[in-house]
Parts: C-alpha cells; structure tokens; sequence
C-alpha cells in the first residue's frame, strides 16, 4: 500500500508540482498552485471472472436523444440530449447560462419529464423571481439549495428525476474534502461523484462553470476530461445576440455553433443566422463579406477592416473576433507577396456580431478587407470571398465549397471569389457567377 503524499495543483489549469512554486509553468500564473494531500492506492482488486468481449462482439445500438426545446440547443448538443451524459456550460457573468438552463428545465417539465435545479449561487427566491420573469410556472422543477453534494443521492432517490442543473460546480462540494469550494480537490471528486450518479442511473446533468479573464473555464482542464459536452456561451453582454460553441461533444460534432436571441421572455433561437450578421452587403472600402463553415453550418459573416497611419513608432495590430497573430500573419503576407506598405499603418478588424472566425477560409476575406480600407475602394460590392491564403500568396481550396455557395445564393449574392482549384466537388448553382483566383495579386485586382 503506498503512502499519502502531498502535491501542489494550479487553480487554473490543473498543472501539479512536488513543490510549491510561486509560477506555473502550465499556464504562466502566478501564485495559483495550492495544497492538496493525496491519498494511497491501497491493494489491487481481484480480476472479475468471466470472458473480456472484443469489439466486434459488442452490439451496436443508436443513442436516444430528447429535444431540449431549443432547436439551437439541440444543434450544438448533436441532435438533442443524450440520457446519462454530463453537459458542462462555461460562459461570462451574465451572458445568460442561468437564464437558458431555466428554460430548458421548464421546456423538459413540459414533456413531463422530472427537473432538479440544485442552486449554489443564488436563493430560490432570486429563481422565482426569474422564472416569473421569463413566464415559467416550474409545476415539474424541483429546486434545491443545497451545496452539498453528499446529500444528492438522496434527493435523487427521492425525487427521481431525469435532468439535474448544477448552477455552479465551483460553488457546490464535499463534505469529506476540507478544502474550500472551487479548489482542485473538490472540483475533482464532485465530478467525479456526479459522473458516477449520471452513468449508473442514466440522468443527464448539466453543470454551470465559471470562466476566467481570458475566457476559458475555471478549474482544472480535468474537468473539460471527465465531461461529456463542453459548450461555451460567447457574445457580448450588450448585444442581443449569443452564440453557444461546442468545443468537444462525445455524442456530436465538435466547434458546432447555435446562435441566440436575447428577448424580453427568454433566449430564443435564430434559425437563420447568416442574415444577422449581414448589414451592408459589401460596397464599402474595407468591409467584405466571408463564408465560414462552424460544424455542420456555413455562415456568412461580414469583416470590417481599418487601416491608419501609426501614430507612433511602432504600428498596432487589434482584432476583434480574430486571433491576433492571424492578423499579423495576414498583414506580412500582404506587405511581402501584395506589395502594400503596411509596416508603418495600424490595422484593426472587427467581425460582425461577436462572432469568432477560426475557419482559414476567411483569410482571403480578411486580407481583401485590409487591402480595401488601405486603398480607400471597395472589393467585391455583392460577392462573398472564400478562400484560405497560404505564405508565398496562394490561394488554396477549401472544404465545403458548394454548401459555402449554395448559402450565398440563398441570401442573395450574385457572385463569389473562390480559388481556382476548388477541388472535386459538384459545381454550385448556375445563377451564382464564380470567379477564381489563384494568387493574392490576382485577388487584389477586384479591389
């Protein structure tokens, strides 16, 4: 039996030292590694009897899915939910995780399905009230406020129901661990409990995370492990749109996103999203319109460039619904292979409707849209730009290049820029004029 020993974990991002250091070397912070004691592995369990099945002797059946009652929802859960799973939800303060889990509740009592809303955070007062303001009765939502997780099972027991929200697992903890709630011990056996709770009796819990300054969860990444769903609400809070991203989903696609409207009852889903970020249409110098393809779902989202004259010395890259260093990439590509002078300008981009571009076939349309506002003419009035922009200025295929087109052609777009080798995919409608390019310097003459 090996002995207890003590280790030193990062409140951030999980890391563990035999010693305290005041730095993590995992995530850069500073004095965020705490104490926590280890306890002993004990003796090896005897081997079960019986035959260990290979895998193609294990049946294959479909997994069940309900509707949460939010078809968004559903698209970013992979079809709905999934009995047994764990679905944790990250998001800033505000952004409306409570507010959307309350609605879910009362869409699944609506089924006639039992609901446990265990809050640590606010009152069943404070849920009331909240719930009378979205117009929920919550004839089937059982509240509870109790933040400690020992006591759950018998809840369970009791109320037997077949969802169960955690609003917030860093407030709830466990009774046998001294360590404060949120701290890396407790946030380890709390989900380690409750994974044991939805496996066994097929409940689906939903559990509510804290985010940190840079926007990612709170905690230890071993929670994002042990979970199945992780979903991040982003957005801005003065904005009336949200937009859930999954960033890993068991039972689904990963990085599919669901866009919400902020109402006076509640969030309500947008079945078509590509028209709300789109304003102008192009026609303005600097702007374009891209195609980026989130999951399962093209998107057209309009790109809004800026290019200044540094008033200082050295000149600023800010973007915002892009990475930074995406922008300076693109920035150096345009000045080496385009042959615009951009060393001594400033460039900010912005993304319409907070939306987060990652897909690569938007950098021809964010280069173009730095081109456009440098050279003061629009690009491209009434056409969508796909394409990913390589560092010798090649302009290379991308996947999904007809969904991307037939999408335009929806919203009305009469032609798209698109690369010359656009792969062996199935030509898109005829009424959408196609024009290719295969290098930068040849994109940059529709400007």
């Amino acid at each position: 039996m090996s002995k207890a020993r003590t280790l030193y974990f990062c409140s951030e991002c999980g890391y563990h030292s035999p010693k305290w250091i005041g730095r993590c070397p995992g995530c850069n912070s500073w004095n965020t590694l705490v104490e926590e004691v280890i306890g002993g592995t004990g003796k090896a369990s005897p081997v079960p009897e019986g035959k260990i099945p290979f895998l193609s002797e294990l049946a294959s059946e479909e997994v069940p899915r309900f509707s949460s009652g939010n078809s968004e929802l559903d698209r970013v859960l992979g079809g709905g939910i999934v009995p047994g799973s764990i679905i944790l939800l990250g998001g800033e303060p505000g952004i409306g995780k409570s507010t959307l889990l309350l609605q879910t509740a009362d869409s699944l009592s609506r089924q006639g399905r039992k609901v446990l809303y265990l809050t640590g955070e606010e009152s069943p007062r404070q849920v009331k009230m909240r719930a009378e303001r979205l117009g929920i009765s919550g004839d089937s939502i059982y509240v509870l406020n109790d933040s400690s997780l020992s006591a759950l099972p018998g809840y369970l027991e009791k109320i037997d129901p077949e969802a169960v929200i955690v609003d917030s697992i860093q407030t709830v903890y466990v009774q046998e661990i001294s360590s404060v709630p949120g701290s890396v011990a407790q946030l380890r056996e709390c989900a380690g409990r409750i994974l044991e709770l939805a496996k066994t009796a097929e409940r689906t819990f939903f559990l509510v995370g804290h985010v940190t300054k840079d926007g990612s969860l709170a905690g230890p990444k071993l929670l994002e492990h042990m979970v199945d769903t992780v979903i991040y609400f982003e957005g801005d809070t003065n904005n009336y749109y949200r937009i859930l991203r999954t960033v890993k989903n068991r039972f689904g696609p990963a990085n599919e996103i669901g866009v919400l409207e902020m109402a006076g009852n509640g969030l309500l889903p947008v079945e078509n999203p590509s028209r709300i970020f789109l304003e102008h249409r192009g026609g303005l110098p600097g702007l374009t319109v891209v195609a980026s393809f989130e999951g399962t779902r093209p998107l057209l989202v309009e790109v809004e460039a800026l290019v200044v004259t540094a008033s200082i010395g050295y000149p600023r890259r800010m973007a915002s619904g892009i990475d930074s260093n995406r922008l300076a990439l693109l920035a150096a590509v345009l000045e080496k292979r385009g042959g615009l002078a951009l060393s001594n300008k400033d460039i900010y981009i912005k993304v319409a409707g907070g939306v987060n571009l990652k897909d690569p076939a938007t950098d021809l349309g964010i280069a173009l849209a730095i081109a456009s506002s440098y050279c003061e003419r629009p690009v491209l009035p009434g056409g969508v730009i796909i394409g990913e922009l390589g560092l010798s200025g090649d302009i290379r295929p991308v996947p999904y290049m007809n969904l991307r087109m037939k999408e335009a052609l929806k919203l009305g777009f009469s032609h798209c820029l698109i690369p010359k080798e656009v792969g062996k995919e199935e030509p898109a409608d005829p009424e959408l004029s196609v024009l290719a390019v295969e290098t930068l310097s040849d994109a940059l003459r529709y400007i």
